[in-house]
């Protein structure tokens, strides 16, 4: 099947540049400002849409295994297609948790099967994401493991955490940690201030995130091992990671789009659907990871997905689930920041595509002539409607 894309603006290297592309076969056949009319090729013709490589989501928590009532692998392949996600690393907190090779294969082919993403897994840093012993990374790396984590629990103990780095650096393999202090999270519902204590809510420090960023970077540095925070949220912890990167230590980091579009003001009156695992910050904070995301300390923008039923937030707010969907919103909500100024087109884009891309160590994120036929097309300039239903 051939396919010509007319009248389109390429995201490049070099910027936006009007053009055209050819897909044949699955593939990107050529990249140019005039293609011709190639026999039996079937036109769209995109009247100044911006077309970008498909975005890389670096982190989602999907529902299935064990969790399908919530939503199942398809269900979020549907949502990721819709907005513009070809390829999403799946976070390994399910039930079981991904702490085998057969679970590794199982998300793989999973993928395969359902074709309109690629799902590409973490596994687990500790044997079911408990935090007691450390899993078989060689054996989980070798099925298709790009990294290990406990998900949305941190490895608490510094002496695993220590030797997690240690073992998965043989591997030439990274630590994704979930960067809060369980000690001092434990109990809480919102970042500790006047909000939290105006509105009756357990709080937690935010220096919890900084605390465990500081203590991971110093472990990093010990032991030549690579560290990524997930989800960093405080401006605080934004310059360790600043401080930490250069000094040419191996830390990477990302941050989610609840953290640069909302603060803390957002959950008045208790709105549990803006509970969140790290809660929403100060003010201070949401412009602190804008500042990180524009001069490239913050390395990727993933969605940070995580369903949850209704009932688990038609409760009260200290007892509501966290979490919340993120992949149909992840591309349109990053471009409000763009419209907003605060990034260019082309860094936002880089930092849902190429960067995650690259760090993930996929080929993809690239306009690239014989690169996989992963494309995004959308009119930054039209306003969509969210429906419920299809996040």
């Amino acid at each position: 099947m051939i396919t010509l894309i007319r009248k389109v603006r390429l995201a490049t290297p070099d910027g936006l540049v009007a053009g055209e592309l050819l897909v044949q076969d699955g593939k990107i056949a050529d990249v140019g400002t005039s293609l011709g009319n190639p026999d039996g090729a079937e036109i769209i013709e995109a009247h100044g849409a911006i077309l970008c490589p498909g975005l890389v989501d670096m982190r989602a928590s999907l529902g299935e295994p064990g969790y399908e009532y919530r939503e199942t692998i398809a269900s979020a392949a549907q949502a990721a297609a819709a907005g513009g996600i070809t390829s999403i690393a799946v976070l390994p907190d399910t039930k079981p948790a991904i702490d085998d090779p057969a679970l590794v294969r199982f998300i793989r082919a999973r993928g395969e099967e359902i074709g309109t993403v690629s799902l590409i897994p973490y596994a687990a840093a500790t044997r079911g994401c408990k935090g007691e012993e450390l899993a078989e990374y060689g054996l989980l790396k070798a099925e298709g493991a790009v990294a290990f984590t406990d998900g949305r629990k941190a490895v608490a103990s510094i002496r695993l955490m220590r030797n997690a780095l240690s073992y998965a650096s043989g591997f030439g393999a990274r630590i994704v940690q979930h960067p809060e202090d369980p000690e001092l999270a434990a109990g809480g519902a919102a970042t500790t201030g006047a909000r939290a204590t105006i509105m009756g809510l357990p709080g937690i420090p935010a220096a919890a995130e900084a605390i465990m960023v500081a203590r991971d970077i110093r472990l990093a540095e010990l032991t030549g091992g690579a560290v990524h925070f997930a989800h960093i949220t405080t401006a605080e912890a934004c310059a360790l990671i600043r401080q930490a990167k250069d000094r040419g230590l191996k830390v990477t980091c990302d941050t989610a789009p609840p953290y640069f579009d909302l603060n803390e003001t957002a959950i008045g009156d208790f709105r549990t659907y803006a509970k969140f695992s790290p809660p929403l910050r100060a003010e201070a904070d949401r412009l602190g990871i804008l500042a990180a995301l524009a001069d490239g300390t913050i390395d990727a923008i993933a969605s940070d997905h995580q369903p949850r039923d209704a009932d688990d937030k038609r409760l009260p707010f200290a007892e509501a689930s966290s979490g919340g969907a993120g992949l149909a919103t992840l591309l349109a909500v990053t471009l409000a920041q763009v419209q907003a100024g605060t990034l260019s087109m082309m860094h936002a884009l880089a930092l849902l595509t190429e960067k995650p891309a690259k760090w993930l160590g996929l080929d993809a994120g690239v306009l690239r002539k014989g690169a996989a036929a992963d494309l995004c097309l959308f009119h930054p300039e039209r306003s969509w409607l969210v429906e419920a239903g299809k996040l």
